[in-house]
């Protein structure tokens, strides 16, 4: 009796927590939703169009310049016009460039259009994050970031999905992600919460995160470029290896699921054990599948979605590790700014793997997608196995806890703000 009184006040508690911020997590979850679905028309129809991969690949690039530029510009806009007004913004800007990608059916008019998604997309979810840190207490934070995390993995993946329920031939998904990019403004804009306070900016001091943890550098950019070269270029491998629409957007999403159910073990290993180990442990697996891609090149859908959920698990379990490693030696007070200059190193990286895998996919197949990874991944082991030798490791109870977090090209400085707390923000 008394087990399922504290069962009933448990899920009273977690109702009376969620009902403030349900409008902002709808609206996160529209954005998402219509994020998911316009990431994925892209590339598949840009390929029935005939692009070449190196230009598809440009996309990506595209599409990271812009997230940089609204991580940067954002917290000085929202300054300015303030956040319902900036969020109404990027919206609207959303799905006018989502349009215009269908009005103009080149890639040389797509490459900008990307750009300007990747800003709003940035500065929509910073807004989101912003409202959600004032709304959470202290003590509900963790359950809080929990839930929004789920809700868009959710929402993304099934914007994903929706691809497989009709002709992307059409103009019903370029059309259908603009409808819910200006759905997404409704329950903000409705909203009656006090504005929150100002956003965090993202700063990069190379210098600094340097001295703090060169591992952490290095590794966070070249797990950018694999990373941002597979989000962007992995249904082009998919279809070039003749798997039809349902597979090629199973073999979008499914890395992403996994790596976010990794991270749970991952990231309890990596709190007692050295995280740069497990940095290579995870790093070696995931090389030895760019591998398994490169010498099986599979064919067959059952092999390639299981080496696909596998190849997830590993390269988006690395930004978390990473963040992690770099907190534990960070001084007190520096998360937000470590992670904020991490993430626009992670950018950096961004930048420039979907132009190498999409010039390597032209020159030497669909092979050039993991042998850009594979060269990543493998630079990422011999250089942490260099500066453990130069390094002597922390001991458990000098470690930050880990702190599960979205992939990089999901994460803004407003996710460590929430992440966090409020107190830690202040203090940085």
């Amino acid at each position: 009796m008394q087990a399922g009184t504290r069962r009933g006040k448990t899920r009273t508690g977690m109702v009376r927590q969620i009902l403030p911020i349900s409008a902002l997590l709808l609206g996160s979850a529209l954005l998402l939703f219509a994020g998911g679905m316009n990431a994925l028309i892209l590339p598949i129809r840009g390929t029935q169009e005939g692009f070449g991969a190196s230009a598809l690949g440009l996309l990506g690039s595209g599409w990271a310049v812009g997230y940089v530029l609204g991580c940067v510009w954002m917290a000085r806009l929202v300054g300015k016009v303030g956040h319902i007004r900036a969020f109404s913004v990027t919206a609207a800007f959303a799905a006018v460039a989502v349009l215009l990608s269908l009005i103009f059916l080149t890639p040389w008019a797509w490459i900008p259009l990307r750009a300007i998604s990747g800003f709003c997309f940035a500065g929509a979810a910073m807004i989101v994050e912003s409202w959600l840190s004032e709304r959470a207490d202290p003590a509900s934070r963790g359950k809080i970031f929990g839930i929004y995390t789920m809700v868009n993995l959710t929402a993304s993946t099934a914007g994903q999905m929706v691809l497989t329920l009709g002709d992307t031939r059409g103009f019903l998904f370029f059309v259908l992600p603009a409808i819910f990019y200006c759905l997404a403004l409704v329950p903000t804009a409705m909203s009656s919460t006090i504005t929150p306070r100002p956003l965090a900016s993202a700063k990069l001091d190379l210098r600094v995160l340097w001295r703090n943890s060169p591992v952490a550098v290095f590794a966070v950019f070249c797990v950018g470029i694999s990373n941002g070269a597979f989000g962007t270029l992995s249904a082009v491998y998919a279809d070039r290896v003749g798997l039809v629409l349902t597979s090629v957007a199973l073999f979008a999403s499914l890395p992403v699921l996994a790596g976010a159910l990794a991270q749970v073990p991952i990231g309890i290993l990596s709190d007692r054990v050295d995280r740069r180990l497990v940095l290579v442990a995870v790093a070696v697996l995931g090389l030895a599948t760019d591998l398994a891609f490169i010498l099986l090149r599979p064919e067959d859908r059952a092999i390639n979605l299981s080496l696909a959920a596998l190849f997830g698990a590993m390269i988006y379990s690395m930004y978390p590790i990473i963040i992690a490693h770099a907190n534990d030696h960070a001084p007190e007070g520096t998360f937000i700014q470590v992670s904020g200059g991490l993430l626009m190193v992670f950018g950096l990286g961004s930048i420039i793997g979907p132009v190498v895998a999409g010039f390597g996919m032209s020159a030497l197949s669909e092979a050039g997608l993991f042998l850009t990874s594979a060269g990543a991944h493998g630079l990422i082991v011999l250089f942490t196995l260099l500066r453990i030798r130069k390094r002597a490791p922390l001991t458990e109870e000098e470690k930050t806890s880990f702190v599960a977090t979205p992939t990089g090209r999901a994460a803004t400085p407003e996710t460590a703000v929430l992440a966090v707390g409020e107190d830690e923000a202040a203090r940085g």
